[in-house]
């Protein structure tokens, strides 16, 4: 079994993860680990950025195209998952190179998931009125001063996890940070190596833009189109989380009369340098990472993967 550490790459959506690892595959032999909670799943490609059929072909990806929309598939799962899968790769002398931006998937596979406390009705019932009483703004800051590493990885308006996070220290009197610490030192996995790709924001926010109007002019809307047609409910209802993605929503937004499809393009813009910022604040915040200057033309990026490859090789 090699004794040298898996390379994860990871960085916000459109900062050029999927061609470097690709190029590192190829140079490795390796095989290449999707970290993406959005690209496992058949049917949603452009939306996406599921890699092209062309890289698909040339290097065996894992963990993209394997479910149908609905099957359940949490980050416990993935976490769990990819280490049986990099272990089976590792037995056979084949590198693995982990990539993604996904948040979640990527702390459970470097650090493991805590055994956190089960909820508590009364605790959960007590926050959610605090929460109506006083608004979240209130309960961030609680968590701030309590957590603020834990904090830091959250988006203020999104409550569950703010609530849940509340919840577990008021139940077992420790933070989710130190808990998810615990763990880790109790964990047995083979050693990473994080690369992070960094680049100033205005490039990156104008690259999500292009790739944006990239996206809308091959497809986009016939591919939110069909998604439609098929889990019209389940969307109204919003009972599938997959379905609450950046570049879909906004166009089930359209077609269900709430906004233009003239607009539509630029809100799934501003939503992804949104959700980029959010990738960026939680991995540099919460993750070991070894930032690199994204390449920004092809020759940049054959001496990054080269320069990568010989130190997993």
């Amino acid at each position: 079994m090699s004794d040298k550490p898996v390379l994860v790459i990871l960085g916000p959506t459109a900062s050029g993860k999927t061609e470097l690892a690709w190029r590192i595959a190829r140079l490795a032999g390796g095989e290449i680990v999707s970290a993406d909670s959005r690209q496992i799943y058949r049917g949603m490609d452009i939306g996406t950025a599921k890699p092209s059929r062309e890289l698909l072909d040339s290097v065996r990806h894992h963990f993209i195209d394997e479910r149908e929309i609905g099957e359940p598939f949490s980050s416990g799962d993935f976490a769990s998952e990819a280490l049986v899968r990099i272990e089976e790769l590792r037995k056979r002398g084949t590198p693995a190179i982990v990539a993604g931006g996904s948040t979640l998937y990527l702390e459970g596979l470097l650090k493991g998931f805590a055994e956190l406390p089960a909820g508590d009705p009364a605790i959960r019932e007590k926050l959610k009125h605090e929460l109506e009483r006083y608004g979240a703004e209130t309960l961030y800051r609680r968590l701030t001063e309590i957590d603020p590493e834990q904090a830091r990885t959250l988006d203020p308006t999104k409550t569950q996890r703010l609530v849940r996070s509340l919840e577990i220290i008021e139940i077992s009197g420790s933070t989710v940070t130190s808990l998810q610490k615990a763990a880790l030192n109790e964990r047995n996995a083979p050693e990473f190596l994080v690369i992070g790709l960094d680049m100033p924001r205005p490039v990156l926010y104008d690259r999500i833009d292009r790739r944006t109007e990239w996206m809308m002019r091959s497809g986009l809307i016939a591919e939110a189109q069909k998604l439609y047609e098929e889990y019209g409910r389940q969307i109204r209802e919003e009972s599938l989380n997959a379905l609450l993605t950046v570049g879909y929503r906004e166009l089930f937004d359209c077609f269900e009369g709430r906004a233009e499809l003239g607009t539509a393009g630029i809100l799934v813009a501003q939503h992804t340098r949104n959700y980029a910022k959010r990738q960026l604040t939680f991995f540099k915040n919460r993750l070991n990472v070894e930032w690199v200057d994204s390449p920004m033309n092809e020759t940049g990026l054959a001496l990054l993967a080269e320069d990568i490859c010989r130190r997993i090789s």
